[in-house]
Parts: structure tokens; sequence; C-alpha cells
């Protein structure tokens, strides 16, 4: 089962933050995973991504060696992790997506977490995409400013063809 958790937060520390993930998701058949909303061209997007993730685990073509880097190299529209990471969370104020993914999932201990739609598609969210997902003016004068979250879907499409 997908569990999503969007809203606000004020980040101090990442590393504390991603460590209090790792704690709960210890032991556990689950996988939580933070996202930077802003990085997101809309819930299509996720769930794209999170779909191809879980696909590429079932018929054994995986890059990543756990689902929640396989679904942030799917959502990134790239191989390299290092560069899958820059749509993560960071420190200070992010607008964020939460993505767990089990049956036993609690995600009341986010309480940190002011819930706010952030996840929608916004014209905002247009020069951020396009540096991620390395959509060039030439693409945006052929197919309008309104297709960006369609060329997103693409580039997430094509991590398939890339492997």
């Amino acid at each position: 089962m997908i569990h999503i958790l969007q809203g606000t937060i004020f980040i101090e520390d990442i590393e504390i933050f991603l460590m209090k993930i790792k704690e709960m998701t210890k032991g556990k058949d689950i996988v939580i995973l933070a996202l930077d909303a802003d990085k997101l061209a809309g819930k299509n997007h996720l769930m794209f991504a999170i779909e191809k993730a879980m696909n590429s685990f079932k018929t054994g073509r995986n890059i990543a060696n756990d689902l929640g880097k396989e679904i942030m190299l799917y959502a990134s529209g790239t191989r390299q992790i290092n560069r899958a990471m820059k749509i993560g969370v960071h420190n200070g104020k992010n607008n964020i997506v939460l993505v767990a993914i089990g049956e036993d999932v609690d995600l009341s201990e986010f309480d940190e977490i002011t819930p706010k739609e952030v996840l929608q598609y916004e014209g905002s969210k247009n020069r951020a995409l396009m540096d991620i997902f390395n959509i060039t003016d030439e693409e945006i004068k052929a197919a309008g400013v309104d297709k960006i979250p369609e060329l997103v879907l693409e580039r997430v499409a094509l991590v398939d063809v890339l492997k």
C-alpha cells in the first residue's frame, strides 16, 4: 500500500531527519522516502515513478538495491543516484512529500510536517523542473510551457531505455 503525506516542514538538520526515517523503517518491510515537492511535476509524476520503480523490482531490472533509491532514480529521470538526490529534501524550509510503501505504516510521528497541498504542478516549479530534467528552451518553444509535466513524464519513462 502506498501512503503519501504532503506539507511544509523546516528541517534544522537533514542528517537527523533522515536518521529518523531510517530508524522508523529498521527491521520492517516498509520504505519511507522524503522528496522535495517543488521538484515534482504533480501527483502523476510521483505515482508514475513509484509504479516504474516497483515494476523494476518485480522484474529484476532495478538499478538500485533498495526501493526508495529506485523511486528517486525514476522520479528524477536519471540512472545516477547523485543526480537523483537533488530531488530530496534539504536543510531549511521544504515543501515535502513523504512517500511510504508497506502495510504497517504510521506517519503520525512526522507531526513536524504541517499538512498542505504542495505536490500539484504549478508554474512556479518550471525553472527547477527544467534544470533537473534538462528540458531545453527549444523544447519549451516547440511544445509549450504548459507541457512541462508531460516532458517530465517522458524523462521518467526514458530511464528504462537508458538502462
